[in-house]
């Protein structure tokens, strides 16, 4: 089968395609044919070492952590899914930058019959990194003042209408052509990151998340606008809880995990035509098309989610 590895860590350039064996399929897994990945953050951090103090990989590796696909073979114990199924998946390090992925069963959802493989693959992961941020790290309250960086962006645009239908007062950054976007999503307040230094334009605020990719300068601004006892949530800087606490301040590092529950909010959310993913592009399945999605993604600016897709 052919996939996208990462020979080293690095930029974009150490992605090339090779030809790998099939997996081989353990008894509580299903062998997914692949449909349609996104480009997450996940991925970058493992491309570009972010997480290889917690997490080191044994290269070359594939990427691809959010996976859609139809289901073509299962192991001898797995009951909940079935061949021709069509599912989404988190997996645990990567596996989807390739036509064929073995995942366990209890790590696939069923794609609902309204949404197509790139809709549920685009809401799945930024979907439950934004739920997981908001509910279960931040405890966001109706009535807090949240700031959103990057509120265009994958995980920014559903945050920003996740805080805005729980009653926050939702501050956003984006680029001035993305301000409409974001206003349109719920956002109380837009700051133009490129044109303003945010901590002269947010008043006081009890949450941050943040997931700019600046070598963290984003993330020390930050604390300048957090009110004392607030929350700064990263989804970039895993060493972040390793940091001493300031005004207490408390400092977290997302982790998402997959959950039934929360993927049902979600897609109830949705069906009530509450909540609507952005799809800004579609790559395709290539090293070119891997190298060339990572790029734009870090390039920032986007409106939503990017996605790599198999010619099926």
């Amino acid at each position: 089968m052919k996939a996208v590895v990462m020979v080293d860590y690095g930029d974009p350039t150490v992605l090339q395609e090779q030809e790998l064996a099939k997996p081989e399929l353990k008894e509580t897994e299903a062998l997914v044919d692949m449909y349609v990945t996104t480009i997450n953050s996940g991925d970058y951090l493992f491309l570009s070492g972010g997480f290889r103090d917690i997490v080191p990989l044994q290269l070359p590796h594939v990427l691809g952590i959010e996976i859609a696909g139809v289901v073509r073979e299962i192991g001898e114990k797995v009951t909940m899914v079935k061949p021709g199924d069509r599912v989404i998946g988190l997996t645990a390090v990567g596996g989807g930058y390739a036509d064929e992925v073995a995942i366990d069963e209890k790590a696939l959802a069923a794609i609902p019959p309204m949404l197509s493989f790139e809709e549920t693959v685009a809401l799945s992961g930024v979907g439950l990194t934004a739920w997981q941020a908001l509910f279960q790290y931040g405890q966001l309250k109706p009535g807090h003042r949240i700031l959103i960086h990057a509120g265009a962006g994958a995980v920014g645009h559903i945050a920003v209408q996740l805080a805005k239908q729980h009653g926050a007062y939702v501050v956003a950054t984006a680029r001035s052509d993305n301000h409409e976007f974001v206003r349109q999503l719920g956002a109380d307040e837009v700051i133009d990151y490129v044109a303003n230094d945010f901590t002269r334009a947010v008043s006081p605020v009890d949450l941050v998340l943040d997931m700019v990719r600046d070598g963290g300068e984003t993330e020390r601004k930050s604390y300048e606008v957090l009110k004392d006892g607030g929350k700064l949530l990263s989804l970039v800087s895993p060493g972040i809880g390793q940091k001493p606490i300031i005004r207490g301040i408390e400092a977290l590092f997302v982790r998402v995990a997959p959950n039934g529950s929360d993927w049902a909010s979600l897609i109830r959310l949705v069906k009530e035509q509450k909540l609507k993913v952005h799809i800004d592009r579609i790559f395709p399945f290539s090293a070119e098309g891997a190298a060339e999605a990572h790029r734009s993604s870090a390039a920032g600016g986007k409106k939503g989610q990017m996605l790599m897709a198999w010619n099926r």
